[in-house]
């Protein structure tokens, strides 16, 4: 087990998600009131961070140990501000477009010439598959969508996964044409510790993590096609067909765009680990993924300073995907696990490949 920093062992001068793999529509039902309050999150690409926006904050302030990833977000408020709503999904890629350049020139007209750069040096990635499909682990889908898939699955049967059906009808279509012995062949492949390691996340992520990284993926996507409703899910729809379908990931959907937009100035940006925050009576914090990343001890020590900039009653929402992580019990006084939340809220979270989603709430 490594307990390096994992800012000494993973590169952060690249965009690693350049668009949200997690599901704000359970983030923002598990933060409860926090109107009129500040919350502190996680950036990655900036989606979730701008979600919480619908819930009246007084401030969100997004925290990222990448500069790349704080760009993601800077990128979205210029777009949310310079184009209409039909224009910012272009933009991203979640529908097909070609005036991406143009859309693009138009956002970073009065940006700074830092971020100008920035994106200027991905201009053909934007325009090509959207901003946010210019990351790691969007390229890394891209390569399994486009080359592998087809080996496995006809486009009939790409497209019938999103056709809407009950329980029982879903679990017999993916029984039966789906979950077939070449699918599980490719997962077992392509979602390998070591693939995914080089090509989607990094493998310093994995440092933590025990067992089969694609038995995980294999068990994650049944939930996704049988216990949830996958024409409803913007995460399977963008794997599968480059595109979200009608399922957008809730701060791109039309309903929120401008209150959103309406509040962006509420948004700051912060470059550096959490401990850098110089903050208290914080209402809510949506932290990601951000615990798998570190050892029981690193992460008491972290946890507890988030706990000193925590206001009572406010709530800690988390994701794990193979790397159990809970509360230290040593802090066990100070923080109270909200099951009945989290069980609601995990039966509803389209961000499949999540085992566990936390919801705990500062006493």
């Amino acid at each position: 087990m490594n307990d390096t920093p994992i800012t000494a062992r993973a590169a952060f001068d690249q965009i690693r998600y350049a668009q949200l793999w997690e599901d704000a529509d359970v983030l923002t039902e598990a933060m409860g009131d926090v109107a009129g309050g500040t919350l502190v999150s996680i950036c990655s690409a900036g989606d979730n961070a701008l979600a919480l926006l619908t819930l009246d904050p007084a401030r969100v302030i997004a925290v990222d140990l990448s500069q790349a990833q704080l760009n993601c977000l800077s990128l979205r408020i210029a777009a949310y501000r310079a184009l209409e709503h039909p224009e910012f999904l272009e933009l991203m890629g979640a529908r097909p477009s070609t005036r991406r350049a143009a859309l693009l020139d138009q956002v970073l007209a009065d940006q700074p010439d830092d971020l100008r750069a920035f994106w200027q040096d991905l201009r053909d990635q934007v325009v090509a598959h959207g901003a946010g499909g210019t990351g790691k682990f969007e390229r890394y889908f891209r390569v399994f969508r486009r080359y592998l898939l087809p080996l496995v699955h006809s486009r009939r049967t790409i497209a019938d996964i999103f056709v809407s059906r009950a329980p029982a009808e879903r679990e017999a279509f993916f029984d039966t044409r789906f979950n077939t012995w070449r699918w599980r062949a490719l997962v077992r492949f392509f979602f390998s510790r070591f693939m995914m390691g080089r090509m989607g996340r990094d493998k310093a992520f994995f440092d933590h993590v025990e067992g089969s990284v694609s038995d995980h993926v294999l068990e994650r996507v049944r939930h996704a096609g049988v216990d949830t409703e996958p024409a409803q899910n913007p995460y399977l729809h963008w794997i599968m067909t480059s595109t979200h379908g009608t399922a957008l990931p809730m701060s791109w959907r039309a309903e929120h765009y401008q209150t959103i937009r309406d509040r962006l100035d509420r948004v700051e940006l912060h470059l550096g680990p959490f401990e850098t925050l110089d903050i208290t009576d914080v209402a809510g914090f949506n932290l990601s993924d951000i615990f798998e990343y570190m050892p029981p001890e690193i992460m008491h020590d972290v946890y507890s300073g988030i706990l000193n900039m925590a206001a009572p009653g406010a709530r800690l929402v988390y994701w794990n995907m193979m790397a159990p992580r809970r509360r230290p019990e040593a802090l066990a006084d100070r923080i109270v696990r909200l099951q009945d939340v989290e069980d609601r809220l995990k039966a509803q979270d389209k961000a499949f490949f999540y085992s566990d989603f936390v919801v705990e709430e500062v006493r």
